[in-house]
């Protein structure tokens, strides 16, 4: 399978048609933004770093009955999926406070959250990304009612699952995205799921392992993301 028409362009990655209509090539790039691209840096191997673990990932949901949009890792940077008409809600899951929450509930970072707080984005650069509710979804007909159910018994089913799948590495999952999509009228968990979409820290000692640390100036960000490379996929 070969790419053939760039089909879209985002901050980490290229959507490539194929001749196939039911399936496009992901393409990661190594440019790194933060603060909606207010800083930008290029992270060198962090498209391959993303690719292999994405792909890691979504194996691991699909084996344990998520379906995603994921059919074949093609080569270190492309990704093989299938075509998705994107649902414009990002579905957060929060599991240690971290990030915005501690900024706009004045949180002390680092404190778990039992239950998991989920929240709900407006997957829109233009309006950074504004917190969205149910009503809001059902309202402007971001997602049906059926959809919306979906999202968050979805969500918390991989957020459990990458949970445990990250501790066993080491590593905890303090926070992540996902993104939905429609293809041929099934919901499909898509986009990627890597050290750009998540926080993780390590588990014993908390130093950060994510895109923060390019957001923040922390220093070894390409060796962190290596790390987290070496740690869920098993090389090195």
């Amino acid at each position: 399978m070969k790419r053939q028409k760039q089909l879209y362009e985002g901050k980490a990655k290229i959507i490539y048609s194929t001749d196939d209509p039911d399936l496009v090539i992901q393409y990661f790039k190594d440019d790194a933004t933060a603060f909606d691209g207010l800083k930008k840096g290029t992270l060198v191997d962090k498209g391959v770093i993303n690719n292999h673990v994405s792909t890691k990932i979504f194996q691991h949901l699909e084996e344990n009955g998520v379906a995603t949009h994921f059919v074949e890792r093609l080569n270190d940077r492309e990704m093989l999926v299938k075509s998705l008409e994107i649902i414009p809600v990002e579905v957060v899951f929060r599991n240690v406070a971290a990030g915005s929450l501690c900024k706009r509930l004045g949180i002390e970072e680092a404190k778990l959250l039992a239950p998991p707080i989920q929240e709900f984005f407006l997957k829109d650069d233009p309006l950074h990304d504004p917190m969205i509710n149910e009503s809001h979804i059902k309202t402007f007909e971001w997602a049906t009612e059926t959809e919306v159910a979906f999202l968050k018994t979805s969500g918390s089913k991989v957020n459990q699952l990458l949970t445990d799948f990250f501790k066993a590495r080491g590593i905890r999952l303090v926070d992540f995205k996902l993104e939905y999509g429609r293809h041929k009228g099934e919901v499909l968990l898509g986009d990627e799921i890597s050290p750009d979409g998540c926080r993780l820290w390590d588990w014993k000692t908390g130093e950060k392992m994510d895109k923060d640390r390019f957001r923040f100036d922390l220093g070894s960000v390409e060796e962190k993301y290596q790390e987290v490379y070496k740690l869920v996929c098993g090389d090195g």
